[in-house]
Order: structure tokens, then sequence, then C-alpha cells
């Protein structure tokens, strides 16, 4: 049962976009085609989860042993970075047509925030491994859903005639805005 209340409150209740507000650059930015945006979410899904697992080790096999904790910023954004442009190489050399699906989207993750907002949030919540693997993983396919539903409004608000003032940024971040507030209402799923 308290997976399925992570899993539950993590896509829809706790919306890391819609109700955390990390990772609106990717969220506003890459949201104007549905293709796009699961590519997206794709590529968010595998960084997430394997970056928070190696946030993880670090913190509790580094950082918590030597009790250096006040460096976790510095130490996750850097291994965040290193992190995402191993597996950009690895994937270019073992997996050319993965590599091609991700390959635009993997250098935009080394800038989202909400990763390591959410490696930092597995610590902060005391989840154990397992917990934070699956917190993470529901976390980004929140992410992903979220991405998703949003470009697929904005491709609809493409074919509509909207006033000239409200085109463009204005109307996307009202609609976010709309989408937030639908999010809240599954607030009372779970605690």
């Amino acid at each position: 049962m308290e997976y399925f209340v992570i899993i539950i409150g993590s896509i829809f209740v706790n919306n890391i976009v819609l109700a955390q507000f990390l990772g609106i650059c990717p969220f506003l930015g890459v949201s104007n085609k549905v293709q796009t945006s699961i590519g997206m979410g794709a590529a968010v899904i595998f960084v997430m989860t394997l970056a928070t697992i190696v946030t993880f080790l670090i913190q509790k096999l580094v950082l918590d042993t030597l009790g250096i904790g006040f460096m976790q910023t510095v130490v996750f954004i850097l291994v965040i970075a290193a992190l995402v442009q191993m597996v950009e190489i690895i994937l270019k050399k073992i997996s050319q047509p993965l590599y091609q699906a991700l390959g635009i989207f993997l250098p935009l993750i080394t800038t989202n925030c909400a990763v390591l907002g959410i490696a930092i949030l597995v610590i902060k919540k005391n989840y154990n491994l397992v917990q934070g693997v699956v917190y993470t993983i529901s976390i980004a396919v929140g992410f992903t859903f979220a991405l998703v539903v949003f470009a697929g409004i904005r491709e609809k608000l493409a074919l509509v005639d909207i006033p000239k003032p409200m085109r463009g940024a204005p109307i996307a971040l009202i609609t976010a805005g709309l989408l937030s507030l639908a999010f809240m209402g599954f607030a009372g799923l779970v605690k």
C-alpha cells in the first residue's frame, strides 16, 4: 500500500511540474508537439532514475560516511552532468537508434532542475533505495504525463484563432495554470 501511495501521489497529487514547479523550462519549451514531449519524457524517466540511484549511493556511501553532507548540491550537480554526458557517449557507441531517439533531449536534461530536485528530495524524504527508485520513476512518469497533456492542448490551441497579445507564452502560461488547477482536484486521493 505504501508504494501505491507513493506512485499515485507522485504522478497526480504532487506532480513535479504542476504542483512543485520543478522542470518548468522543458515543460514550456519542449511541449509544442506530442511526439517531442514523449521523447523528452522517455529521456527524463531514464536519466532521472539513473541519477537518483547514483546520487543516493554517493550520498549514503561517500557524503554521509565522510560527514560532508553540506556538499550535497554541488556534488549532485556534477554527478548528474557527468552522468548525462556519459550516458550520451555510451548510447552513441552502443545503440545508435536509441541515441537518435533520445540524443537531442539528453543535453537538455543536464539543465533540468527536476532531476536535481528529485535526487535531493529522495534524500530529504529519507527513502531507502527501492522507495527512492519507485518515487523517482513515478515522478518522471508524472512529468511525462503532464508534458504530453500540455503538448496535446498546445497542438489544439495552434488551430484556434487566439488574439495576438495572447499568442505564444501568455496562452501557454494560462493553459499551464489551468492544468495545474485541474491536477489539484486529485489532492484528496492521498496524503
